[in-house]
């Protein structure tokens, strides 16, 4: 074999390798994911194409207001299960009332410009225990979240990632707060 050809067969061999690794590196990092239903409108559609950043808690915190996708033992109509995507309200240590339809997080009512309309159902007094999160739907009659007792509080290592990038509909590409 020459020298040309080996060399040929070796700069192949190192293009497919980076790209196997930078391939593997990206799906550990980011994860595409649907929106289904209506719980998280308006900020969030029906159908939207999300990416999510699956390390974003491996090295920062949860964050009050973070939109995160989390596993749940809730099951979908074929069984599988259901990843929900919600708004985090409280972390760990916070003291979350519900009360007249009004949230109050540590003592202090909080505004929530991201929801269409101001009633909250539900009426909670709770300090969220570590490893915790209280989490709700911005669309909040319509969402099955923390107030459900078949949700309840999310632990943290339920947590699949954060949303980061809306990528469809095209004219709404971007960040998603």
């Amino acid at each position: 074999m020459s020298d040309k050809l080996k060399k040929e067969i070796i700069d192949w061999a190192k293009t497919i390798v980076i790209s196997l690794v930078l391939a593997f590196l990206i799906v550990q990092v980011i994860k595409p994911t649907i929106v289904s239903g209506e719980s998280m409108y308006p900020t969030l559609n029906n159908k939207d194409y999300l990416i999510l950043n699956r390390l974003s808690y491996k090295f920062g915190d949860i964050k009050r207001g973070d939109i995160i996708v989390f596993k749940t033992d809730l099951k979908q109509d074929n069984g599988k299960e259901k990843d929900l995507i919600k708004r985090v309200i409280a972390t760990e240590g916070d003291h979350l009332v519900i009360k007249d339809s009004q949230v109050y997080l540590n003592d202090k009512l909080i505004e929530e410009p991201y929801i269409d309309n101001s009633y909250t159902s539900g009426d909670i007094d709770i300090v969220i225990p570590d490893g915790e999160v209280f989490v709700m739907g911005d669309n909040r009659e319509n969402s099955k979240d923390s107030r459900s007792e078949d949700v309840g509080l999310v632990n943290e290592s339920d947590i699949l990632g954060e949303v980061m990038i809306r990528l469809l509909p095209l004219n709404k590409v971007g960040p998603v707060d």
